[in-house]
């Protein structure tokens, strides 16, 4: 059988490449940025050999999205999102940068992942059950796995160029970026989510836990990176939410599933995805960005 086509990595002849992370390519162009968000996809800190078709279409278009909804709150980097917008020496390209691929201001970016939690889950829950409390915000007792939080808390990290994240306090953060920073950060941080959450609950959709990026530029904070994409939320299905045990989720865990199914022992070499989990990852993201957007196809 003939494998699925993705784009794992791009090429752009002529054009300098500042870096290649583990889903984006960035570019630098005139002094601006171009995001490509390929189809790589990551599992417990390795990018696997296969991809996800159209993946970094859903990344971008979804993170394009909720970059439009949220401006109100807070300014973004987006400078353009449609090929046809792009400059000249980037039409070549369509094939490659065509819906995968935004245009965006080059912003210092914070050195903190902005992360917020409307319910408990993952890391947050593992803490709690030590001290019943998550990056030093203290919780109520008797919470579940999965137990909606009284009002969702904001818990930054640290920004890990390899291995895990770590849960930092409040007053970490304000040692990293400065007091006035941090409570800016904070507090954009909860107005986004809070927004968006009231959205995705409109189609159905939980919003369990998700992470921001913030840059500055000319003194402004801008929204940057991706936003509320399956990479870098938990998103649930509302008419299945039930505390008390973990949920199915609209992200990559289909593929951790299978790795720890197949006894991986996360460790090179990174095994290569049977086409069935290849195939349902891909409906993963492609039914998130439909119900979050409305939309039934994506552009490019």
């Amino acid at each position: 059988m003939t494998p699925v086509r993705f784009i794992r990595e791009t090429q752009l002849p002529g054009i300098p490449l500042v870096s290649r992370g583990k889903v984006r390519d960035i570019y630098e162009i005139d002094g601006k940025l171009l995001i490509i968000s390929t189809d790589r996809i990551s599992a417990f800190d390795y990018v696997l050999p296969d991809g996800i078709p159209d993946k970094g279409k859903v990344l971008n278009q979804l993170s394009l999205f909720w970059f439009a909804k949220t401006r109100e709150i807070v300014p973004n980097h987006v400078i353009a999102g449609r090929v046809e917008d792009f400059p000249p020496i980037l039409q070549p390209h369509r094939d490659v940068v065509s819906g995968r691929s935004v245009l965006a201001k080059k912003a210092k970016m914070f050195p903190a992942e902005c992360v917020v939690r409307g319910y408990l889950a993952g890391s947050g829950w593992k803490e709690y059950q030590k001290t019943r409390s998550v990056s030093g915000v203290p919780l109520p007792a008797g919470l579940l796995e999965s137990s909606r939080l009284p009002e969702p808390i904001f818990t930054p990290s640290t920004k890990a160029t390899t291995g895990h994240d770590e849960n930092i306090s409040f007053q970490a953060l304000e040692g990293l970026v400065g007091k006035d920073a941090a409570g800016k950060l904070r507090d954009l941080t909860l107005s986004v989510y809070l927004a968006a959450s009231r959205h995705a609950e409109s189609a159905g959709i939980l919003i369990a836990d998700t992470k921001f990026e913030f840059g500055i530029l000319d003194g402004a904070i801008l929204l940057a990176d991706e936003v509320l994409t399956p990479d870098s939320s938990r998103f649930w299905p509302a008419a299945d939410y039930a505390p008390g045990r973990g949920q199915d989720s609209y992200d990559k865990q289909f593929v951790r599933d299978y790795l720890e199914r197949i006894g991986w022992n996360k460790q090179p070499p990174v095994p290569t995805l049977p086409e069935d989990v290849v195939a349902g990852t891909r409906e993963k993201y492609l039914e998130i960005f439909r119900r979050l957007t409305g939309k039934q196809s994506l552009e490019g």
